[in-house]
């Protein structure tokens, strides 16, 4: 099992139950300042975040870069692509670096799993899990506990389905997780050839067919299919997967009247869910983007900000 340190979030495992609703009512108090005319407080002020992103994703480093910024801290973004790294620098030698420039967290995002929990053993800064292979994605799925908290004020007892590439993701695994120790009632779906072996010994619930249980859920979760799965021979083709695993109209009157849809994005119109689905009010693709801002600064609050305060009085 990789975990962190207390500095360090690196899976969602670390966190307890109560440590998981602080964040949510954390997030709750920052969500204010986002409609505020001035979008800043001074929690983190003379603080250094920087995102260390080894693969691109737009809207997880913006959301971390707006996050740290509301918090008055300052912020670097280094590229991997663009630097020294891609002259062959390691990567803990990268890491080394940042932390001599004085950073005091490090947003990380790495193909590889395990390469943020290698970090945090690196360097003293807090060190973030942004994304790390087919690992985990804490923050991703913290964004989505909050999501589902402010429409339902609970998930305990809740039928949650998770659908599609079970097996290569890691928003799949961080949710499974978050949503479990919440109490909610999980149902994976999704072709066997994407259902992990370990997750089917494992007593979670699956389903093959979509059609069979649309029913039962409160909260409908579909996962980015990577179009490499067709290459690897995972699944027929786009369009037979889109046959019995994408959310149209026609599914989704299957459902119930009140079922949220949720989708981590970017989105693949067409594929795991319909142009016109992705539309609909009780679609809150964009809620879970809003939503992640106000949970990353209680993230980063969580990780810098309140550490210390607890430090300096105990001191």
């Amino acid at each position: 099992m990789t975990r962190g340190g207390e500095k360090d979030l690196i899976d969602i495992d670390q966190l307890s139950r109560e440590e998981i609703d602080w964040i949510i009512q954390t997030a709750r108090s920052f969500e204010e300042v986002s409609r505020r005319a001035v979008k800043k407080v001074p929690a983190l002020r003379g603080k250094t975040v920087v995102n260390l992103f080894y693969e691109p994703s737009t809207r997880t480093r913006m959301s971390f870069e707006l996050a740290a910024k509301r918090l008055s801290a300052d912020v670097l973004n280094f590229t991997a692509s663009s630097s020294s790294v891609a002259k062959g620098e390691s990567l803990k030698d990268t890491a080394l670096t940042l932390q001599a420039m004085g950073l005091d967290a490090l947003v990380v995002r790495h193909p590889v799993s395990g390469a943020p929990e290698m970090i945090s053993r690196w360097i003293d800064a807090s060190v973030i899990n942004a994304g790390d292979g087919m690992h985990a994605h804490p923050t991703q799925a913290l964004l989505d506990l909050y999501t589902l908290h402010k429409e339902l004020g609970s998930i305990e007892g809740k039928t949650v389905a998770l659908v599609g590439d079970i097996l290569h993701s890691r928003v799949a695994r961080s949710n499974i997780q978050a949503m479990t120790k919440m109490g909610a009632r999980l149902i994976l779906v999704g072709p066997p050839t994407l259902i992990p072996r370990e997750v089917e010994e494992s007593g979670l619930e699956v389903s093959y067919s979509f059609d069979r249980v649309i029913g039962e859920c409160d909260v409908i979760y579909l996962l980015r299919l990577q179009r490499e799965r067709q290459r690897e021979g995972l699944i027929p083709s786009l369009a037979e997967y889109a046959r019995f695993y994408q959310l149209n109209r026609e599914r989704l009157e299957k459902a119930r009247q009140e079922v949220i849809v949720m989708h981590p994005g970017p989105i693949n119109r067409g594929v795991e869910i319909s142009a016109e689905v992705a539309d609909l009010p009780r679609s809150y693709l964009l809620d879970q983007v809003t939503n992640g801002v106000a949970v990353r600064m209680a993230v980063l609050f969580k990780f810098l900000g309140r550490r210390e305060t607890e430090a300096e009085g105990e001191r």
